[in-house]
């Protein structure tokens, strides 16, 4: 197993590996800017370079400076973690031609499932079922106003090279076409520096769900079950859970060997995540692949009892994967809620604030993976996500039962949070009843912070 490794990342990511790392008996090393000298990622580690300034193009996105500190402190290996550099196909070769090993898929892999339209054409040909729609990128708006014609309204315009819900515009009828490709086309532009777009029908009120790959350098690859990540806020996770309710076995066995397929037609290594959209008719589509851990793996490894981060290293050492499909057995239901320092009553302002008083729940079943600390100053400069409240039980609303609990003993003072919004959802009857899909907080925002 490698010796030493540099985590090129912040938050609670970087503490997440440094955890299993610890107990791996692999040295860490951080990489911090100067405005996370407080961090906890940096106690932990083995060691701690700082890299650069509060601005993410000067520290997290450097990429020289994160290869300089890991040759330098004799690191073998990076691990990307999630954000920032860790689906960057330029990052993964440079690390790799500097004689370090990337712990992740190869550039070409994250090359072609990274852009959206280049992968929508690979999983046409491996026979993935994917949404209606171009069959690769759109190269002018008349022939985005062609294929409206012949697939019909509402569509989704997307950027090839978006994510996070960025570059991306609903056009409900022929009249919203042209200011809604414009303006995803503009946003793409600022945001990825590319403007490359493609279109799909657009799958009204899905549920999302994802399933979670393991695939090593010898040929195996294996799939740990699926997460229903549904609730979401301008494609923004924000409670998942796992198994998801609404699939059989039947639905859940050909969804899996599509994401198997998926992950094979892009010759895939290490851990990734293939998305489905699923329809009222329970019809599934293929909408990306993600090549990197998720924010929400927690909630796959609660039921599978398998550690993500653990089996990322074997698989980048070179090492056989640990399990074949048949060792794979779902246990009981888990849920995961993102607390996020935002203000849900101003439009989900950031609120960067120094933490008063916290306390985290705990008790049976229950797991809180997050970086903050009492006194500690959460930085503007970053995303907003402080902690992952992630609970286990042997059915859903036993699963249900325990977050409420668990919400309710979350103490964190000095910034707004998310966290009395999610109480409340965890009561609606919706959700109790599994009928949610990517609309539910949409239609129900209003209501619950008037409630909260």
């Amino acid at each position: 197993m490698f010796k030493k490794i540099l985590i090129a990342n912040r938050g609670e990511i970087a503490v997440r590996i440094i955890r299993t790392c610890k107990e791996l008996q692999i040295a860490t090393v951080a990489v911090y800017s100067t405005a996370d000298k407080d961090s906890l990622h940096v106690a932990l580690a083995d060691q701690a370079i700082c890299i650069g300034g509060p601005q993410s193009a000067d520290s997290y996105l450097n990429m020289h400076a994160i290869i300089e500190a890991a040759i330098e402190t004799g690191c073998e290996a990076i691990h990307p973690g999630f954000g920032f550099l860790s689906e960057n196909a330029q990052f993964a070769r440079l690390v790799k031609s500097c004689h370090l090993k990337f712990i992740g898929p190869d550039g070409d892999t994250i090359d072609a499932l990274g852009n959206k339209s280049k992968a929508r054409e690979l999983m046409i040909k491996a026979h993935v079922p994917v949404v209606p729609g171009s069959d690769g990128s759109i190269g002018s708006y008349e022939e985005l106003e062609k294929l409206g014609d012949t697939i019909g309204y509402p569509l989704l315009i997307k950027a090839s090279a978006g994510g996070g819900g960025r570059g991306m515009r609903k056009a409900f009828s022929k009249e919203e076409l042209y200011e809604a490709y414009t303006t995803a086309k503009a946003e793409a532009k600022a945001c990825f520096g590319n403007d490359d777009m493609y279109a799909e029908k657009l799958i009204l009120n899905p549920k999302h769900i994802e399933f979670q790959i393991l695939a090593d350098e010898h040929g195996h690859i294996i799939h740990l079950g699926e997460r229903d990540c549904s609730l979401q806020r301008r494609n923004q996770k924000m409670i998942e859970e796992a198994p998801c309710r609404m699939l059989n076995d039947s639905l859940r066995k050909q969804m899996g060997e599509a994401a198997i397929m998926a992950a094979k037609s892009a010759n895939y290594t290490n851990a990734g995540t293939v998305e489905f959209v699923l329809d009222e008719n329970q019809h599934f589509y293929f909408i990306e692949m993600n090549t990197r851990i998720q924010v929400e793996h927690p909630v796959t490894e609660m039921i599978t009892g398998i550690d993500l981060i653990k089996e990322q290293l074997r698989i980048a050492f070179g090492m056989k994967l640990s399990y074949s499909q048949n060792d794979i057995h779902i246990q009981g239901y888990a849920i995961e809620c993102r607390i996020n320092a935002e203000d849900p009553n101003h439009n989900f302002t950031p609120s960067p604030a120094k933490i008063q008083s916290l306390h985290f729940p705990g008790g049976p079943g229950v797991r809180v993976d997050s970086f903050i600390y009492q006194g500690y100053q959460i930085s503007p400069h970053y995303d907003s996500m402080l902690a992952k409240i992630i609970v286990h039980a042997p059915t859903r609303l036993e699963a249900i039962h325990r977050m409420r609990r668990a919400l309710s003993e979350l103490l964190i003072e000095g910034p707004h949070t998310t966290q009395t919004l999610e109480f409340y959802i965890l009561y609606s009857k919706d959700y109790l009843r599994g009928k949610f899909d990517t609309s539910f907080i949409e239609n129900h925002l209003e209501e619950m912070i008037s409630n909260g």
